[in-house]
């Protein structure tokens, strides 16, 4: 693993206990930044502080990120506990249900949307205030190559992850003349608890889709990720990055 130069940074991740957010919140902790981990777990969230808490300076919100009183308390408390943000790494998400357009259920739609693309939203309105008192700042938010090709049966994933994109572009732009640089990854399918959530059948349909005839691992995720969040990505902003084993074609 090459190291960042993260020493001094506070960086948030949000879904930070399993998958992409845990691997994020590894890779941060052994390049020198302090960390808090925000998720819903409380239990997961406790055992995980215990392990990097043996790397570094630890913090810990159980939080929602589809309710924004959560998320206001959460960074109010972030802040508080470290005297100052630095980054944040959207990686809390769903993959909601797989079902066509027109039998797809009402209440999972809107779940799927409340938490991630509502859930970044709130989250980046909470958190750059800080970065701007700082007067320097990193977001990285997750999307996904669903957001840009759109993949049957997973319009909700989809939808949303393409509003995530759309999101960053803009917001990368409001901040584009100050030392805050907002940037999202598109990962094609990476094999985590996720997969839960799906069918076999479009598992097997999202690694047809892959060149490299396999899946992405959370480390290779995280290490694009990390140097997102790194003051080493300083000219890049608004941007989408692939990570996707040559699925992408844009």
């Amino acid at each position: 693993m090459n190291k960042l130069d993260l020493a001094g940074r506070v960086c948030i991740v949000t879904g930070g206990v399993s998958g992409i957010g845990l691997a994020v919140a590894q890779r941060m902790a052994d390049s020198g930044a302090s960390i808090s981990l925000w998720d819903r777990d409380a239990a997961a969230l406790a055992k995980i502080a215990a392990g990097l808490s043996a790397k570094t300076k630890m913090h810990t919100a159980q939080v929602d990120i589809s309710n924004y009183a959560q998320v206001q308390a959460a960074a109010k408390a972030t802040a508080a506990h470290f005297g100052k943000i630095d980054a944040l790494v959207n990686s809390a998400g769903v993959a909601g249900a797989n079902a066509m357009v027109w039998e797809y259920p009402v209440e999972e739609w809107l779940r799927v949307h409340d938490i991630n693309i509502h859930g970044t939203f709130y989250t980046c309105r909470e958190v750059v205030p800080h970065l701007q008192k700082n007067g320097y700042g990193r977001i990285v938010n997750i999307a996904s190559i669903a957001g840009k090709e759109g993949n049957p049966t997973a319009s909700a994933y989809s939808s949303s992850k393409a509003a995530v994109i759309g999101f960053t572009k803009s917001l990368g732009k409001e901040l584009a003349t100050t030392k805050i640089c907002v940037n999202c990854v598109t990962p094609a399918a990476v094999e985590t608890d996720i997969f839960k959530q799906m069918t076999q059948q479009h598992i097997d349909f999202m690694k047809s889709k892959i060149p490299m005839n396999r899946f992405g691992t959370v480390d290779e995720v995280a290490s694009l990720v990390c140097w997102l969040a790194s003051p080493d990505c300083s000219f890049s902003t608004g941007g989408v990055f692939d990570i996707s084993g040559g699925r992408a074609t844009y």
